[in-house]
């Protein structure tokens, strides 16, 4: 019986820490998607205030 609970025990603890490793990257992505979002977002902006000076009779 305690071999079975130590075995256990072992199991649960190296689903841990494969859960903690998955959850690190699964920030780490969601951080680098965040970060290319706002990236092309800002040169959406930035295109379109272009377009809108090059065009002023299309902004009225």
């Amino acid at each position: 019986m305690k071999d079975q609970v130590q075995e256990r025990l072992e199991n649960l603890k190296n689903e841990l820490e494969s859960g903690k490793k998955l959850l690190a990257d699964l920030e780490a992505r969601k951080a680098d998607v965040q970060t290319t979002v706002l990236r092309i977002s800002g040169a959406i902006q930035v295109l379109e205030e272009l377009l809108a000076v090059s065009q002023p009779d299309a902004a009225e």
